[in-house]
C-alpha cells in the first residue's frame, strides 16, 4: 500500500506561527523533505527544527540554480524542470515504499512556494494532503499593525519579477498591494510604486517574524541591502486616519480557517 504525501506550510518564519496540524503531520510522518539551495542551508527545516526526531528519513532536494544562470542545454527553465522531475521521483519511491512524506514549505505550500511542484507530479497518483500556513503577506500586515484590506477593496498580490511597465500599471489601479520577490528586483519595483504614485504609501517588511526582521518607509531603503525575502507593501487606505495610541494593549488573534 503507498504512503501518503503532505504538503506541510510552516508559516512565516517564527516557529511559534506553525499550526497544530503541521506540527501532527511532522510527528507522524516517515520521511521529511524540504528544499535547499547548493549551500545545503534551509529555512524550512530550520523553522521546523524542534519537531524532527533523530529517526526521520530527511530528503533534501537541493535546487540546481537559485540566479538564473545554467549551463543547462535547456536554460534556467530546463534546469529547473530537471530537477522537479528528479525530486518528484525520490519522494515517489518513499511513497511506493509505504512510507508518509512531509515536504515541508515556508508559509503556504500553494502560494508561490516549491511544493506545489511536486504536487503537480504527484497529487493525481498518491493520496495527498496540504496543511495551509500563515503566508508571507498575513505576517507583514500583522508586523506592520495596519489593515491589509477593508469593504470593497482589491487586493492585488503581485511578483516583483514582472515587468516594470507591468508592474506600475498594475500598482496604480489596484486599491491595495503586495509585491514579493524583492531582492534583485527592488530597484525596478521602487520605480514602478513611484510612477504608479504610490512610494510614499509603500511600506516595506523583511524577514516578517524571523530574526533579523525589519520595518521601514520603503522609500528609505537601501536597494542594496534587500534581500529575497522581503516584501513590498500597500495597506488599505483606510486605515490611513487612525487615532492616536492610548494606554494598554489589544492582541488579536487569528485561529485560521
Amino acid at each position: 500500500m503507498s504512503g501518503k504525501l503532505y504538503g506541510v506550510g510552516l508559516g512565516p518564519g517564527d516557529p511559534s506561527l506553525m499550526t497544530v496540524r503541521a506540527v501532527e503531520v511532522i510527528a507522524e510522518a516517515d520521511v521529511v523533505a524540504y528544499h535547499s539551495a547548493r549551500h545545503g542551508r534551509s529555512i524550512a527545516r530550520s523553522i521546523a527544527a524542534r519537531h524532527l526526531r533523530a529517526d526521520h528519513i530527511e530528503e533534501r532536494l537541493v535546487y540546481p540554480v537559485t540566479t538564473g544562470t545554467t549551463d543547462h542545454p535547456g536554460g534556467y527553465q530546463g534546469a529547473m524542470d530537471d530537477f522537479y522531475a528528479e525530486a518528484s521521483a525520490r519522494l515517489a519511491a518513499h511513497l511506493d515504499a509505504g512510507r508518509t512524506v512531509a515536504v515541508l514549505a515556508e508559509g503556504d505550500p500553494l502560494f508561490y512556494g516549491s511544493y506545489m511542484h511536486m504536487h503537480k507530479r504527484l497529487a493525481d497518483r498518491y493520496d495527498t494532503e496540504v496543511i495551509p500556513g500563515v503566508t508571507s503577506v498575513s505576517a507583514a500586515a500583522a508586523r506592520l499593525g495596519a489593515p491589509l484590506a477593508e469593504g470593497e477593496e482589491v487586493l492585488t498580490v503581485l511578483p516583483g519579477t514582472l515587468p516594470e511597465e507591468e508592474l506600475t500599471a498594475r500598482l496604480a489601479a489596484t486599491d491595495v498591494a503586495v509585491v514579493m520577490k524583492l531582492g534583485r528586483t527592488f530597484p525596478k519595483v521602487r520605480r514602478a510604486l513611484e510612477d504608479a504614485g504610490r512610494l510614499a504609501e509603500a511600506r516595506y517588511v523583511e524577514r516578517a517574524t524571523m530574526d533579523g526582521e525589519r520595518l521601514a518607509p520603503l522609500a528609505d531603503v537601501d536597494a542594496e541591502s534587500v534581500p529575497y525575502f522581503s516584501v513590498a507593501v500597500l495597506p488599505s487606505r483606510a486605515g490611513a486616519e487612525r487615532p492616536a495610541r492610548e494606554a494598554g494593549e489589544v492582541v488579536v488573534v487569528g485561529t485560521g480557517p
